[in-house]
């Protein structure tokens, strides 16, 4: 696809590089560019291969927790500010994954960032997960697992609660969950969508629960 005839329909890129090469310098402002080239390179591609694509250019990325990156004991960081660190802990691989795909032209109510807790480390952690219809099994694309699988053959995760950019779900077995209310609950998830407006095009279009 020619890049002049390409048009991104919510993110924008080119002042998103403009932020990156201001705020952390010329290796920062060309993975931008490396981003936005993903982006460009498979917008028309078929929907599993958007999501191997976009969980396998993140997942190269270097995990680092928020007290090292952000000085913080959590943080959940935009694109922008993951991309210029390079690194960053499993909140800020899912956010970029999730906004990405968004960007690719998937519909938000077929995806949804999800709170778990990982068996393994004992500890809590957040996984992307995609629902090609309603009621499906979702797939899990995570920072720790790089392979793509449905959620029940992730037994090492148990599922907790799951939100987009509208709605908030607690977990129900490894199905849709039972919806709560809306996502603007969550304060983290709030104060990162306002920093992420900087970069919006248009808003993110509320889809129906």
């Amino acid at each position: 696809m020619s890049w002049l005839l390409w048009a991104s329909p919510q993110l924008d890129f080119n002042k998103m590089i403009q932020a990156l090469q201001a705020r952390y310098g010329d290796e920062a402002a060309e993975r931008g560019k490396q981003w936005q080239a993903l982006v460009v390179a498979h917008v028309n591609a078929d929907e599993l291969t958007q999501l191997k694509q976009v969980n396998d250019y993140f997942n190269g990325f270097l995990f680092a927790n928020d007290d090292v990156v952000w000085k913080q004991e959590d943080y959940w960081a935009t694109p922008v500010e993951f991309i210029g660190r390079a690194a960053g802990d499993c909140e800020d691989f899912t956010i970029a994954k999730y906004y990405t795909l968004l960007e690719m032209g998937f519909d938000a109510s077929k995806l949804r960032l999800m709170y778990v807790k990982a068996v393994a480390y004992n500890q809590h952690h957040m996984v992307l997960t995609y629902y090609s219809k309603r009621g499906a099994i979702p797939l899990v694309l995570d920072n720790i697992d790089p392979a793509i699988k449905p959620a029940t053959e992730r037994g090492d995760l148990i599922p907790i609660y799951s939100f987009n950019a509208d709605y908030l779900w607690l977990a129900k077995a490894r199905g849709d969950g039972k919806l709560v209310g809306e996502s603007s609950r969550l304060s983290l998830w709030r104060d990162l969508r306002e920093r992420q407006s900087e970069f919006q095009h248009q808003p993110e279009s509320k889809d129906l629960p």
